[in-house]
């Protein structure tokens, strides 16, 4: 073969690896339509619900789905103060809500509301002692029980458990979900950046007031720049044409920017007490003038990890099985990161349908079920 020849392949491979490209470009191009109807036609939260206690901003909400209660007990969804509960209940077959409204649960969750500048003061016991004792309270009265079971979702997870052990009459069991309770280890970039050597919390509440929304989303966002900043739309774009793909795609989008402040002192008292000086796990934690003592909490425990989780490791979470006083305690570690413990494909079909049964039989089911 003469240079030549092998000039003009180089060409023709070039030239036709160029074609591709255009066609693909062309073929993108024109599925742009598609995708902005399905951006506009996601819906998220979609389990039908209903208000049923409203307190300042606060809502608690009962989802209503048609299905006959099977369980004596209720369920209490508790979400963290960062975004909206409604990651809990995305979209269809992407609902933890859903699996337990249409097993016979009667479901309840707490949306938290939006934070105003006048909110800037509400501590922990606020939170805990009053807005979360309320919804106990709320619910209990509406089903006749004296006890309830509780989920509570990372943040919303610690403030289960320091409510467990504030109220452990209120609680007959109670499921965390990549919920830290220990901060003792610094090996990951969160507890890197909140060390009161780099960050002032006190400082920082005092110029802003609350924890800024869009502060609180470029920090979470931060912590894996390159996935969250590049992959993440290299992916949507090799996938365009993918109806499914855009389905998922828009309706953890619609979440993630869905973001809300953090009252300033329930946000300065958590860093500083939790996080910093790591008060919980060691039985220190003040919530007004009681103490957090974990020991307290004798219900039936399931704790959920995720292996994969670079905002809560395991670490973080597994030690409570240990530093509670209950017999019956189990946890499972699942191969997911900390969302995709809500909203992955696998752990709806391998980890939720266990979690439910698991509960169940806890519940105290009705007759004739």
């Amino acid at each position: 073969m003469t240079a030549f020849d092998t000039l003009t392949g180089m060409w023709s491979a070039a030239l036709a690896d160029t074609t591709k490209q255009w066609q693909d470009f062309a073929a993108k191009a024109a599925s742009w339509p598609n995708v902005m109807e399905t951006a506009e036609r996601v819906r998220v939260a979609i389990t039908p619900s209903e208000p049923v206690y409203k307190e300042d901003k606060l809502r608690l909400l009962n989802y209503r789905d048609g299905v006959e209660c099977a369980f004596d007990t209720p369920l209490l969804f508790i979400f963290a103060l960062v975004n909206r509960p409604y990651i809990l209940d995305l979209k269809e077959g992407k609902t933890v809500v859903g699996h337990f409204v249409r097993r016979g649960f009667d479901t309840y969750n707490i949306d938290w509301g939006v934070p105003s500048d006048g909110d800037r003061y509400l501590d922990m016991e606020d939170y805990i002692d009053r807005y979360v004792h309320h919804c106990v309270e709320r619910v209990c009265e509406r089903t006749g029980q004296e006890k309830i079971n509780i989920l509570g979702y990372c943040m919303g997870g610690s403030m289960s458990a320091m409510y467990a052990s504030l109220h452990p009459e209120r609680v007959k069991n109670l499921i965390l979900m990549a919920a830290p309770v220990d901060w003792s280890s610094q090996d990951h970039h969160l507890a890197l950046w909140t060390r009161p050597e780099y960050f002032d919390v006190d400082k920082f509440i005092e110029v802003y007031g609350n924890a800024p929304a869009e502060w609180l989303q470029w920090s979470f966002l931060l912590l894996r720049p390159v996935d969250n900043l590049f992959s993440k739309y290299v992916n949507f774009y090799n996938n365009m044409e993918d109806e499914k793909y855009l389905e998922d795609f828009f309706a953890m989008e619609r979440w993630l920017n869905d973001n809300i402040p953090v009252a300033g002192e329930m946000f300065r008292q958590f860093v500083k007490h939790c996080m910093q000086k790591n008060e919980l796990i060691q039985g220190k934690l003040m919530i007004g003038d009681r103490r957090v003592d974990l020991r307290n909490i004798t219900c039936p425990i399931l704790n959920l990890t995720a292996s994969n989780d670079h905002l809560v490791p395991c670490g973080q979470s597994l030690p409570l099985n240990d530093a509670v006083g209950s017999t019956d305690k189990e946890a499972i570690t699942f191969p997911a990161g900390h969302i995709g413990l809500a909203v992955g494909s696998k752990a709806h079909r391998d980890m939720w349908p266990k979690v439910v049964e698991w509960l169940a039989k806890r519940s105290g089911g009705k007759k004739g079920f």
